[in-house]
């Protein structure tokens, strides 16, 4: 299956490296889309990444994997993609509300300069809550291997290391599974790919049910 893996704030494509080999070496084909929030609007990235879905991949079955801020360019893309919708999203570390750190941090001038209109919008509610859902079956990966104490920002609620479990999934908990890794390194979660090559594995059977796949090696 054509897929695109999309990164989070700070990183780059590279990122998601581990994370393409693993789903190349189960048959599938991904692409890495990058962006830089410190120089593109929201809407330019989204645009981009339409155009990309739209020039490089099968989109009458394909699948969408975001990494925390990717997630929120590929809910802003939906309304763009119309009847060329994804079969499966990945969320991997979604910030599903206005987060503590990004609340915190656009306080901050430097962090406006590096996270530009993006790192803004994470810490608007309004914004955040109004992003549409993919209408298709989606996964959410939600960190739990940070740092527990009570005198730590997140106390001891289960968190990632920059959001707590309930801010990666809202109001969407039936949708995610929890894995023990931190934020910045959950692309590389040997269990959370091992679940999405599961998941698309079975997607694809009930798609079309007397193809084949290639098992991972």
């Amino acid at each position: 299956m054509d897929m695109v893996l999309i990164h989070g704030m700070g990183r780059t494509p590279l990122s998601m490296m581990r994370l393409r080999r693993r789903l190349r070496r189960a048959g599938h084909h991904p692409v890495l889309f990058g962006y830089s929030p410190t120089f593109e609007s929201l809407q330019g990235a989204t645009a981009r990444l339409v155009k990309l879905i739209e020039r490089r991949v099968d989109t009458r079955h394909y699948a969408l994997v975001g990494h925390s801020l990717g997630t929120v360019i590929i809910r802003t893309a939906l309304g763009q993609l119309e009847n060329r919708a994804p079969c499966a999203c990945f969320f991997l570390a979604p910030p599903m509300v206005a987060c503590k750190a990004a609340r915190f941090f656009s306080r901050f001038r430097l962090y406006r300069s590096l996270t530009g209109e993006m790192g803004q919008l994470l810490a608007d509610e309004p914004f955040m809550l109004q992003l549409p859902m993919p209408p298709v079956s989606t996964r959410i990966y939600a960190g739990a291997g940070g740092p527990r104490a009570s005198w730590l920002p997140f106390g001891t609620e289960a968190n990632d290391g920059i959001l707590s479990v309930s801010e990666a999934t809202g109001r969407y908990k039936a949708m995610a599974v929890e894995v023990q890794s931190l934020h910045t390194f959950i692309m590389n979660s040997g269990p959370v790919c091992d679940d999405m090559i599961r998941l698309l594995k079975t997607l694809e059977q009930t798609t079309h049910p007397g193809g084949t796949h290639h098992q991972e090696q």
